[in-house]
């Protein structure tokens, strides 16, 4: 259940993301599609690159990566980077679907563990802002 090995970055649909979705073999794979064409589609100023074996979106710095592994789930981590930043303020993020779980203050993992991808389409809106409201806090336009 493996991917092949990615080189390490690319941007926005480029060809090492491209290469390593078509040799993964996930139950999820269509979902997770849906989920990366929110994701991407949400600002122009996203970037894909493969990071910890997974998709994974940055303006500048990383800021949410897909967890494929184990398959039970669609889950993509929020995040301000591998480690936690000294002093960081805790990300205030509007979240009416409650699509967002809380693992400390700067890093939330949204789980779409029964949702086909016609369920996901429907949550777009919340995604998106949940991203914009993201790269707002952690990476501000330039």
């Amino acid at each position: 259940m493996k991917p092949k090995a990615a080189k390490a970055q690319s941007i926005s649909g480029g060809s090492d993301v491209d290469a390593f979705m078509a040799s993964l073999e996930h139950p999820h794979k269509a979902e997770i599609e849906a989920v990366r064409a929110i994701i991407r589609g949400a600002d122009k100023r996203i970037r894909e690159a493969i990071k910890w074996n997974a998709p994974s979106f940055y303006v500048g710095e990383h800021f949410a990566t897909f967890k494929v592994h184990p398959p039970g789930a669609v889950q993509v981590v929020f995040h301000t980077g591998a480690k936690a930043k000294p002093g960081a303020k805790p990300l205030k993020i509007e979240d009416p679907s409650a699509l967002l779980k809380w693992a400390a203050p700067d890093r939330a993992v949204a789980t779409f563990s029964r949702m086909d991808v016609k369920e996901i389409n429907a949550h777009k809106k919340a995604l998106v802002s949940i991203v914009q409201q993201w790269l707002e806090q952690v990476s501000p336009a330039q």
